[in-house]
């Protein structure tokens, strides 16, 4: 399937997150919230995110919702893509910042991000996608100082998941590099 994405520039938002508790947080690159990242228009978002982040490098490993406990990926960048309905997200940790995402919209959460969903409405459908060759944990403690600097070197991802060759990954991450 060809697939050529267009997003107006600013069309996302990125913020960094200091450590929270045992939520280690990624204090060197920025989660992102893409608005309209796929507009609302289309019968089946899921198999237009999967087109969207396979096409930009980052495979589809899952369909499901997000868990409704704090934790985070440690061994993995990780980007949802919210298919149908609409969530409230706790980003950061316990007592962390809550977002509101909705049909079309996705988020790039960087490793050790913490993430837990806190409500949703209609019939939620996340997918999930990682760079290639990341494989994801599920922590729910704190890491040792090893994973931490694990966490730390993980490769960055050869493209952003939604925007390809410009947003925030490339803007941001890789200027950190």
């Amino acid at each position: 399937m060809q697939y050529e994405r267009k997003m107006e520039q600013g069309r996302y938002e990125a913020f960094t997150l200091a450590p929270r508790g045992w939520v280690p947080n990624n204090r060197k690159l920025a989660v992102a919230i893409y608005r309209a990242a796929i507009p609302g228009g289309s019968n089946d978002l899921t198999i237009e995110f999967e087109a969207l982040f396979e096409h930009n490098q980052w495979p589809p490993q899952w369909r499901n919702s997000i868990f409704d406990y704090h934790h985070f990926h440690s061994t993995a960048h990780e980007v949802l893509g919210i298919a149908s309905g609409s969530a409230e997200v706790i980003v950061g940790g316990p007592g962390g910042r809550v977002l509101t995402l909705r049909s079309g919209d996705a988020l790039l959460l960087p490793a050790g991000t913490g993430h837990c969903l806190q409500s949703f409405a209609g019939n939620l459908r996340v997918v999930g996608a990682y760079p290639p060759g990341q494989q994801w944990d599920i922590r729910r403690g704190a890491l040792t100082p090893d994973e931490l600097v694990a966490m730390e070197s993980l490769p960055f991802p050869p493209s952003d998941p939604v925007l390809g060759e410009r947003g925030p990954v490339i803007e941001q991450w890789l200027g950190v590099a």
